[in-house]
């Protein structure tokens, strides 16, 4: 079998997996198959093949992970934050542990700096920890 066909096959194999998978590494490394079946056409030495091929692996792999740090964007707030929660009791002042009423149910939530501590107050979730809402007494932006 000619060496720039078996490039050829691997680079094949791993876009086709690569398509199952989606997360572009693989389809870099099929490319960089695609060039050393490509300088395996041209005549060149197996130690040449391989060059061309790594250093195209490890430019593609480079960029890849610098584009994908580069787009990966902070995760959604939660439809919870900003909404009013009504504090009903202290579990532990000193901590800032307290039970509110949201959405017609009691949950546990860590007040911070502000609240007064009167039942009824009106305290707004800054956010969400588990089954803890974190609150405070203004409204988060």
């Amino acid at each position: 079998m000619d060496l720039s066909l078996a490039w050829l096959i691997a680079g094949f194999v791993l876009v086709i997996t690569e398509l199952a998978s989606g997360t572009f590494y693989l389809l870099v490394l099929g490319i960089a198959a695609f060039a050393g079946a490509g300088m395996a056409y041209a005549g060149g030495a197996l130690v040449w093949q391989s060059l061309v091929s790594a250093v195209v692996a490890v430019a593609g792999v480079v960029w890849v992970h610098q584009y994908r740090r580069r787009t990966v964007s902070s995760p959604m707030q939660g439809l919870d934050v900003g909404q009013p929660a009504a504090f009903e009791s202290w579990v532990d002042k000193s901590s800032g542990q307290a039970r509110v009423k949201y959405r017609d149910a009691l949950w546990d939530a860590h007040v911070a700096g502000g609240a007064a501590g009167e039942s009824g107050e009106i305290l707004y979730i800054t956010s969400v920890d588990g089954n803890t809402l974190k609150v405070s007494k203004t409204r988060p932006a």
